[in-house]
């Protein structure tokens, strides 16, 4: 059996915490569309590498305060 990633994100909280940032004000930050970021923090696209250190750059925090991924499967 194939193992499976799930990567998680905690853009929402994140956004909260920088005084309630709306995602437009972060796809602003990390040039690209609001639908983008909304589609990120539904966990319905993942980002690239790239993109992921842009949105962890706009928040001045590490990648990995940004995603989270869990392994199914053997």
């Amino acid at each position: 059996m194939a193992r499976k990633f799930k990567i998680t994100n905690n853009i929402r909280k994140l956004r909260f915490f920088a005084n309630e940032m709306t995602q437009q004000e972060l796809a602003k930050k990390a040039e690209v569309s609001r639908q983008t970021v909304n589609a990120i923090e539904a966990s319905k696209y993942s980002p690239s590498l790239e993109l992921a250190f842009r949105i962890a750059d706009a928040f001045g925090v590490k990648i990995g305060d940004v995603f989270d991924y869990e392994v199914k499967g053997e």
